[in-house]
């Protein structure tokens, strides 16, 4: 029975696997079980925007970057590219930007006149809120390949920023996190008394909640960046997106 994945940006990262995503890398290989259509969701709901960046900045149209995008997620199990993923040859963005290239050399005819539907897999992906994202990329002509380590790099960042707030929610301080979150890439030090103020602590207080969030953000972070490379390329990526956002 085809599997059947949908994308869409209402939904919600509270549900993300706690395992790394080679792991969901290997259990999306499972066409058939309900184990690997939920990891297939998994990698398509955090992976697609910066697949679908390369894609329009490489020239297609929004409804061809759209169209693409989702057979190429199809074919990833529809010819088994997935169970060349292996975790121990490197970084899985650098395997899903390869495995894109290949499949727009190789069959970009085919995806683009493959009449929708027709897929082994279809995914459902609102393409108003990829198009709406795509229109806010800044202007300067960055490569395709910058523009998806860019749009990766702010990928594990919203990713850690969710965890972050699901830990502050967790012990009722959703509205600290809400009222400190802009600090995180620096704040001016005469603002401090007027979110102290907003949230109700002492600006003394602000000043070292902010410290600890920031410590726990850089944590979380990390934590979402090895989930993607082997262990002893931790610190090269880091350098690497670090770069990358300072474009």
């Amino acid at each position: 029975m085809p599997a059947t994945v949908v994308l869409s940006s209402g939904g919600s990262r509270s549900a993300r696997f706690h395992t790394t995503r080679w792991t969901v890398v290997l259990a999306a290989q499972d066409q058939e079980g309900e184990a690997g259509q939920q990891a297939l969701s998994l990698l398509c709901r955090e992976y697609w925007y910066p697949l679908y960046a390369f894609v329009r900045r490489s020239g297609s149209s929004a409804e061809d970057a759209k169209d693409l995008t989702q057979a190429f997620f199809a074919r990833l199990l529809e010819k088994d590219y997935l169970s060349r993923a292996d975790r121990e040859k490197g970084r899985f963005r650098t395997f899903l930007l390869v495995a894109l290239k290949r499949f727009l050399a190789n069959e970009w005819h085919k995806a683009h006149t493959r009449k929708r539907g027709g897929a082994l897999v279809h995914l459902s992906i609102d393409t108003r809120e990829a198009e709406d994202r795509y229109l806010t990329e800044p202007a300067d002509p960055v490569s395709p390949e910058t523009l998806y380590d860019r749009r990766w790099a702010y990928t594990l960042i919203d990713r850690a920023l969710e965890r972050l707030r699901r830990e502050f929610r967790e012990v009722g301080r959703e509205a600290v996190f809400d009222g400190l979150k802009d600090s995180l890439t620096g704040a001016d030090p005469a603002a401090y008394a007027e979110v102290a103020k907003a949230i109700g602590l002492s600006e003394g207080a602000t000043r070292v909640a902010v410290h600890r969030m920031r410590r726990r953000f850089g944590q979380l972070f990390r934590e979402e960046l090895a989930e993607t490379v082997t262990p002893e390329n931790v610190q090269e990526e880091m350098r690497h997106l670090r770069e990358v956002l300072s474009r």
